[in-house]
């Protein structure tokens, strides 16, 4: 056996086994450590195994006393919520009427799951290397239990030098025919003279400094007609070996490497950044369209999926830009449920009057291309703390409510999603409304005024901590939204969002603007908008449909009155005039001075 001494550094550049694949049993945190970093490691209800770093961002609290619910996992303090392959925090009950920003994401490691074994890496990568780099597993294995040990790495590696001492004759599993230190935390050894040698691979996981976990397994045993006593023999030499090891180590006082072990643990971490650059699309990444299907009259359903990155994290209600191969960019909801954060999940109608976004995905987008979108932002986001949500889609307007909807059904909150439809034909993501249940009603031909009706039937007298939500055809929303305030709905409990603004648009006053805190003062002239200009000033800001129906160009008002031509603030924002939509907004006077 060639003798090796630990080298932390190489150690950190190696694949450690830490947990087994039967130690994720569902909806369960496992907790584990290795070179000194505590790991929490849980399975998702779609099989993918997260191994983060064992710590809540907001106070350090271990995850792995948190709630696995198959798709998310929060922590039990003060109910901070990730999700599954990202991390990404998605919900804070402290803050429930906002998203949380994307870079408020926990520390990942690589994963790999083979022969019964998971893996990981201190090495702080996205990119998992091939598996083959894991030695010895070119048979079928069975894995050994763990066994925890007081000792360092070295410690125990020197004991299976000596393993034939720890095997009894009386467990027939035969003597050892040869033993391989292949590198620090790997011993390989061959037992028995069957015509194929059993052959026993054990990795050291290095916890710390002086504590290590045996992780074996056996393979070679289809020759061996007694497995179980096989491998109960195995079992007990490494108890007995485990034993030696702690022994030897209580007589030492040195500290090989505990010193070296300095594990960092940031406050946030933040996502990866993106590489592809795109002019009008912020944060821009690649895309595959991986498939399209149809999915009511006029509507297709369009699943992406990563190609370079990992795909950001998502809340209820969050949208995407979208650019085309034919250049232009256009804003869709994502309809995924919670967890589902290995692909987007959007729906088009086509427009009767496209100008050719619509068109061009329902005619010749197709399987296999590749497209830019930008990272979700959520200008519609969804409280969690609600006694009552309720849910009210018009046409393509289910698309948001749907991720709302699977997003409050998983946490087992009360919820109830209205769709109004012409006919059942129309009823985009049927498949989707199906698994959602009872809490889905489907409502069809009703008129304008029965439209109204039923919404005011279904509101009801507003009662506290009862929140509606809103998304579909312009004409439904603004009845809704009257309604709401007949029925004495506050504004702050009632959600909504536009997927265009109909109104028109007047451009033609020009008039300056004051920036407070950039100290410019520039003229906007008859025919550009106030965004533009500020965009040729140097001075860049977050839009997204740039129609006054999104919200996301709000900057507040300090002196001026704003002549507010968007459908994304209430009557109660537009009369207070203490904010405006940069990309319709004008002023009604000669001038404006903005908070930025």
């Amino acid at each position: 056996m060639t003798s090796t001494f630990f080298d932390l550094k190489a150690a950190r550049q190696q694949w450690h086994p830490v947990a087994s694949s039967d130690d994720l049993v569902p909806r369960h945190v496992y907790h584990a450590k290795l070179l000194g970093r505590e790991l929490a490691i849980w399975r998702a209800d779609d099989g993918f195994v997260n191994v983060w770093e064992n710590r809540c961002l907001h106070r350090g609290v271990r995850l792995s006393i948190g709630v696995n619910d198959g798709r998310e996992l929060m922590c039990q303090y003060h109910g901070w919520r990730y999700a599954n392959r990202t991390a990404g925090c998605t919900y804070i009950p402290a803050h429930p009427a906002d998203s949380p920003a994307r870079t408020i994401c926990n520390q990942t490691y690589p994963v790999i799951e083979k022969q019964g074994l998971i893996w990981t890496t201190d090495e702080r990568t996205l990119i998992q290397p091939d598996s083959s780099a894991l030695h010895g597993f070119d048979h079928q294995q069975l894995v050994l239990r763990p066994i925890p040990v007081n000792a360092s790495v070295d410690g125990i590696a020197d004991q299976f030098k000596h393993y034939s001492e720890f095997l009894l004759p009386s467990e027939v599993a035969g003597r050892v025919a040869g033993t391989d230190r292949l590198h620090h935390c790997h011993v390989q050894l061959r037992i028995g003279e069957h015509p194929q040698p059993v052959t026993l691979n054990v990795w050291l996981q290095p916890v710390d400094s002086l504590h290590t976990v045996i992780r074996g397994t056996v393979s070679g045993l289809s020759a061996v007609s007694n497995v179980m006593d096989h491998l109960r023999a195995h079992n007990n030499a490494m108890q007995r070996l485990r034993d030696s090891a702690e022994d030897l180590a209580a007589d030492e006082h040195s500290e090989p490497w505990e010193a070296l072990i300095s594990p960092v643990s940031q406050t946030i971490s933040h996502l990866p950044e993106l590489t592809v650059k795109s002019a009008g699309v912020s944060g821009a990444l690649r895309v595959e369209v991986e498939e399209i299907k149809h999915t009511a009259v006029d509507v297709k359903s369009i699943t992406l999926k990563a190609i370079d990155t990992p795909l950001p994290t998502f809340q209820p209600g969050a949208h995407i830009d979208i650019q085309l191969p034919n250049a232009l960019i256009r804003q869709y909801s994502l309809t995924n449920g919670p967890g589902e954060t290995d692909r987007y999940v959007i729906g088009v109608k086509r427009e009767e009057n496209s100008t050719g976004g619509s068109a061009f995905i329902h005619d010749s987008l197709k399987a296999g291309d590749v497209v830019i979108v930008s990272a979700p932002r959520n200008n519609f986001p969804l409280r969690r703390d609600a006694l009552r949500t309720v849910l009210i889609a018009g046409g393509i307007g289910v698309t948001p409510l749907l991720s709302m909807a699977r997003a409050l059904q998983a946490m087992s909150l009360p919820v109830e999603l209205h769709y109004f439809v012409q006919s059942q034909e129309h009823r985009a993501f049927s498949n989707v409304l199906d698994e959602l249940g009872d809490i889905v009603s489907t409502c069809t031909g009703l008129n304008p005024t029965q439209t109204g009706d039923r919404i005011a039937e279904l509101l009801g007298d507003y009662k506290a901590a009862q929140h509606v939500y809103i998304c579909g055809p312009a004409p439904m929303l603004n009845a809704a939204r009257q309604v709401a305030a007949t029925q004495q709905w506050p504004d702050d409990a009632v959600h909504f969002e536009y997927f265009k603004n109909t109104l028109t648009i007047d451009h033609g006053k020009a008039f300056s603007v004051s920036l407070a805190r950039s100290g410019l003062t520039l003229e906007v002239p008859s025919g550009d908008t106030l965004l533009s200009v500020l965009r040729q000033n140097g001075v860049e800001l977050p839009s997204s449909c740039e129609q006054g129906a999104c919200g996301t160009c709000r900057v507040d008002v300090i002196d001026g009155v704003p002549l507010h031509q968007d459908v994304h603030l209430s009557e109660d924002e537009k009369k207070r005039g203490d904010c405006l939509m940069t990309c319709v907004s004008r002023a009604l006077g000669d001038s404006l001075t903005l908070d930025i």
